[in-house]
Order: C-alpha cells, then sequence, then structure tokens
C-alpha cells in the first residue's frame, strides 16, 4: 500500500470519527432536552472511580447548582443525601452491588446546597461487569418526586386536619380518641360557641372565619402539648384530654379556654364578642368515641339550658356566667 494511499484512508477515518462525534453531540443534546422536559435524570456510575456520567443536567439543577458547579461523583452525591435517609439508601444501593437485590431503588431525599430538600426516586442496575464477576458500571435514573411528595402532604393534611383552621377534624380525633383510651384515663370537652352566628349576620362570613381561626390560636395557647384539639364542624370544637375528670389540669383548662372565647376578637371590620358552653365528660372503659361526644354534649348543653357562656364537668355546673 502507497503511502499516498494510507494517507488518505487516515483522513478519510478522521473524517468519519468527526461525523460520529458530531452524532454522539447532537444526540446527547436531544436526549438531554427530552429528559430535562420530565424531571428525569439518566445516569451511569464507574464503580471503580466512582466517576459519575450524568447525560443532562437535571441532576445538579435539583440541588441548586449551576452547570458545571457540581462535581458528577459518587462521593458527591453522598454528601448531598439526607442524613435521615443516607443509611437505607445505601443500604440498598450496596446489596444490589452485592448481588442480594436484582436492582436499586430508593425513594429518598437530598439536600440542595442552599438546604432546601428535594425527593427523589432512584433506581439502577448493574450493566457491566469486570471478567472477575465484579460490578464495573451501574446504569439508572434519578427522578424529582418533590411535587408528588409535597401533594401526598397536602392530602394527608387535608385527610386529618380541618380545612379552615387546621386543627384535628373528626377521622383525628377518632384515632386519637382510640389510642389515648388505650393508655389511661380520658376526658372529652365539648365546646360550642355562644352567639357565633351574631358574627356572622352583623360583620360577616368572612369576619366568623377570623374569629374561628383566632379562637384556634388560643386553644392552642391555653392547652399544653398533650391536649388534642379539634374542630367538628361550625363552631364545635373538641378537646381530648388525657385525665379522669376529677383531674385538678381539667378544671384549669376549661376555664383557660372559657376565657379565650369570651374575650373580644379585634377584627380588620370591627370587634367581635362569643361566649361558649363547655361540657366536660370522662370516657367509659367500653366507649366508642361517638358515645363519649354525646355525653360530653349533653354536659354543655346543662350550660346552654341555663344561660350559658359557662362549664359543666359531668352533671355538676362550675361556672357560669
Amino acid at each position: 500500500m502507497s503511502e499516498e494511499i494510507l494517507r488518505q484512508q487516515i483522513q478519510n477515518l478522521k473524517k468519519h470519527n468527526a461525523r460520529l462525534k458530531r452524532i454522539a453531540h447532537d444526540s446527547r443534546n436531544k436526549l438531554s432536552a427530552a429528559l430535562d422536559g420530565t424531571g428525569l435524570c439518566l445516569w451511569q456510575l464507574d464503580v471503580p472511580s466512582g466517576k459519575l456520567v450524568i447525560f443532562n443536567r437535571r441532576w445538579g439543577s435539583m440541588l441548586g447548582f449551576q452547570p458545571k458547579e457540581l462535581s458528577a461523583h459518587f462521593d458527591v452525591w453522598r454528601d448531598h443525601l439526607h442524613p435521615e435517609d443516607k443509611e437505607m439508601v445505601l443500604s440498598a444501593f450496596y446489596n444490589h452491588l452485592e448481588g442480594k437485590a436484582p436492582f436499586y431503588e430508593a425513594l429518598h431525599r437530598m439536600q440542595a446546597k442552599n438546604g432546601t430538600i428535594t425527593w427523589v426516586l432512584d433506581r439502577g442496575r448493574v450493566t457491566e461487569w469486570s471478567d472477575d464477576g465484579k460490578p464495573l458500571k451501574v446504569t439508572g435514573t434519578h427522578i424529582d418526586m418533590t411535587k408528588e411528595k409535597q401533594y401526598e402532604q397536602q392530602l394527608a393534611k387535608l385527610a386529618n386536619h380541618d380545612p379552615l383552621t387546621g386543627l384535628a377534624n373528626r377521622h383525628a380525633l377518632q384515632a386519637q380518641f382510640d389510642l389515648l383510651k388505650k393508655l389511661g384515663p380520658l376526658s372529652i370537652a365539648f365546646i360550642d360557641l355562644d352567639d357565633f352566628k351574631n358574627v356572622n349576620d352583623t360583620l360577616g362570613h368572612r369576619s366568623g372565619d377570623e374569629v374561628l381561626l383566632q379562637l384556634s390560636q388560643r386553644l392552642h395557647e391555653s392547652c399544653p402539648p398533650e391536649v388534642t384539639i379539634g374542630r367538628i364542624g361550625g363552631d364545635e370544637f373538641i378537646l381530648l384530654l388525657p385525665w379522669s375528670l376529677e383531674h385538678p389540669e381539667i378544671n384549669h383548662i376549661a376555664r383557660c379556654c372559657l376565657d379565650a372565647a369570651i374575650t373580644p376578637f379585634e377584627l380588620g371590620n370591627g370587634a367581635a364578642k362569643v361566649g361558649a358552653s363547655i361540657g366536660v365528660n370522662e370516657s367509659w372503659v367500653d366507649d366508642t368515641f361517638n358515645n363519649a361526644v354525646i355525653r360530653a354534649d349533653e354536659s354543655m348543653y346543662l350550660i346552654k339550658r341555663t344561660g350559658k357562656n359557662g362549664i359543666a364537668l359531668g352533671a355538676r355546673i362550675i361556672i357560669q356566667s
């Protein structure tokens, strides 16, 4: 083969190689654009070196880094795992590398450089082994699940909390009642506001909502942490008190809650005054939540029938305005 022919073949190979590089670069750009639009990151780990090949920029942006600011390396990824999730994630990853699991998968949190949390779903599997069977490369995906997690948390909150006040709703109260009942004595306080309709009629329903919000905050300030506070609709509130009816804390908390209700509420369009009828009764051994609430409601009506704004413990009125 002449030198000229050899030179020509080398030139052709260089052109072909340059063309393949352009095709690869173009394909990678298209892949990156397509993946970025889905919130998915494609990665490949070189196990011996720890180097991560990231096929699009989504991984760095999840953690709040600019392009090329974050070094794509296993150690960097590991350092950004949320401390509460790190052990679980690394265990799942190494279990796959050691052949204990057919693939690697973990739903976990990562911490950005500014402290914000990103939820991700990580999946991968070994795609290349050495001649002696050791894993060389792991290929996988990294999906941003933050919005899905936030939505899940919102649904959980709606399922257990009153949408206006954020207090426990009937479902959450019932679950907490069943739990507290197993632990010892338990009393139920039923709080019904007096003259609340007048607020809605004179100042408007928005002002009525503001009264409920302010009262909810006051109830939190009036009750110790072990008391569960809930709203079961309208202007009716429930307290779960982990003591017997004779416990002095019951009397004290009931009086504080009454003061919280009768203290005027300063609103944007005026001041609102309401009162409260409070009935407290102790849960019996065979009580359901509904039965216990009914008896507390009956105690509350002792106050309603005799002039409102007061407290009844069982069948005994202890304070009446």
